[in-house]
């Protein structure tokens, strides 16, 4: 009656490879070139993206302090009330 889901279609000139999951290493280089690329581009981007977090932390602290003096009561505006 009709193909498989994969068989649907079939592309001319076209050579596709694969190799089976059980040929593959998993973790290939995992300790001896991994970890170093991975430091490596921590290294490089750390001073791009730290920055602007601080200066948002900071920002978002020093506001919501600002925002919590702010609703605070004076309790030296209160003292000659009954």
């Amino acid at each position: 009656m009709g193909g498989h889901f994969g068989d649907l279609a079939r592309m001319r000139h076209v050579v596709t490879y694969s190799l089976s999951p059980f040929e593959q290493r998993a973790f290939p280089n995992f300790f001896s070139k991994g970890i170093p690329n991975v430091w490596r581009r921590f290294r490089a981007s750390v001073f791009k993206v730290a920055p602007p977090m601080i200066a948002l932390y900071l920002t978002y602290t020093w506001g919501n302090s600002t925002y919590r003096a702010s609703k605070r009561k004076v309790h030296a505006d209160f003292e000659n009330d009954e």
